[in-house]
C-alpha cells in the first residue's frame, strides 16, 4: 500500500499507539506500507516515517516535480518493492587497528547488541536495487583521549582487558554481520565479511562514497554538531564538487543548491560555484 498524506491524523484511528498496532497487523499479514509525505507548515514527519518503518515499507517527502519523479519512476523500485526485511547490520572493530569508534546518524535505527540474533525484534527494510551507506569515524589505538572518558565505577572493578584473538592480528579492519529475511520469511538468514584496510586516502575512495561524505558532512553542520565545529561549508563544497561524477538526473547539484542557501543563512556565503564537466 502507498499512503500519501502530511502526517497530521485526525479522523478515524488517529493516536500513534493505535495507527502502529493496526499497521503491525496488516504487516504480519503481509501488507506493507510505504509512505510518502506532502504539505507544508504541519508535516509530522517523525509520524510517517514510523509508520513506513512499522509497515515494512520507505518513506519519502515529496518536495517538487523533481521529487515525485525520482521516488516514484526513477526509484520505484528501490522504494516500493522490498526484497529484504528486517536487515540488521552489526559490526565489530579490531581493536589493534581502531581505539575508538563514532557512527554518523542512525540514532533512531541502533539496536541492543543482544537483539542482532533476535527475529522477533523489527528491523529496517531493503527495496529492489536499494543501497544503504553507513559512516563511522575511528581513532587508531593511542589516540582515545580524544574521546570523554567516565568516572571509575564504585561497585565493581574493572575487568581486566582480554587477550587478542589470533584474527586481531591480521590485515582486518572490522568483520560485517549482516541478517535479513525473505519478505515472506519469519527466520533470518546471516551473511558475514571480514573488511580490510588498504590504506587510502580519501581521493581514492569511489565518487559515491565521497559525495555521501559530504552529504553527512552538511547534515552534521546544519545541526551544529560538535563534531562538524571545525568545518566549513566551503570544504563541503569542494569535497562534493569532486565527486559529483556525471550527475546526469542533476541530484547531486540540486544538492550543491542547498548548500548554498544554507551557507548563505549561516552567514558564510560561498562564491559562485565552479564549473563542473558532466
Amino acid at each position: 500500500m502507498i499512503l500519501a498524506t502530511d502526517g497530521d491524523f485526525n479522523v478515524g484511528v488517529s493516536s500513534e499507539g493505535e495507527l502502529q498496532r493496526l499497521i503491525e497487523r496488516k504487516r504480519d499479514s503481509g501488507i506493507f506500507l510505504s509512505v510518502l509525505g506532502f504539505g507544508t507548515g504541519n508535516v509530522k514527519d517523525s509520524t510517517m516515517e514510523m509508520l513506513a518503518d512499522k509497515g515494512n515499507g520507505n518513506y519519502a517527502y515529496i518536495d517538487g516535480l523533481q521529487e515525485a519523479r525520482k521516488v516514484l519512476v526513477e526509484q520505484a523500485g528501490a522504494t516500493l518493492v522490498t526484497i529484504a526485511k528486517d536487515v540488521k547490520i552489526q559490526v565489530e572493530f579490531n581493536p589493534l587497528k581502531v581505539g575508538a569508534y563514532r557512527l554518523v546518524g542512525y540514532e533512531n535505527r541502533v539496536l541492543a547488541h543482544q537483539d542482532f540474533n533476535d527475529d522477533s525484534k523489527d528491523a529496517g527494510e531493503i527495496g529492489a536495487g536499494h543501497t544503504v551507506t553507513a559512516l563511522y569515524e575511528v581513532l587508531p589505538p593511542g589516540a582515545e583521549g580524544a574521546v570523554p572518558g567516565v568516572d571509575p565505577l564504585r561497585y565493581q572493578q574493572p575487568k581486566a582487558a582480554p587477550a587478542p584473538a589470533p584474527a586481531s592480528a591480521s590485515a582486518e579492519l572490522m568483520h560485517v554481520k549482516l541478517r535479513y529475511k525473505q519478505p515472506e520469511g519469519q527466520d533470518s538468514q546471516l551473511l558475514t565479511m571480514p573488511v580490510a584496510d588498504p590504506g587510502n586516502a580519501l581521493d581514492a575512495a569511489s565518487e559515491d562514497l565521497r559525495f555521501a561524505a559530504a552529504v553527512a558532512m552538511f547534515g552534521m553542520k546544519l545541526r551544529n554538531s560538535e563534531h562538524a565545529r571545525g568545518v566549513t561549508y566551503k570544504q563541503i563544497r569542494g569535497l562534493a564538487e569532486g565527486a559529483l561524477g556525471p550527475d546526469t538526473r542533476g541530484y547531486r547539484r540540486g544538492m550543491l543548491a542547498l548548500l548554498g542557501l544554507a551557507a548563505g543563512q549561516q552567514g558564510e556565503p560561498l562564491d559562485a560555484p565552479a564549473t563542473v564537466a558532466r
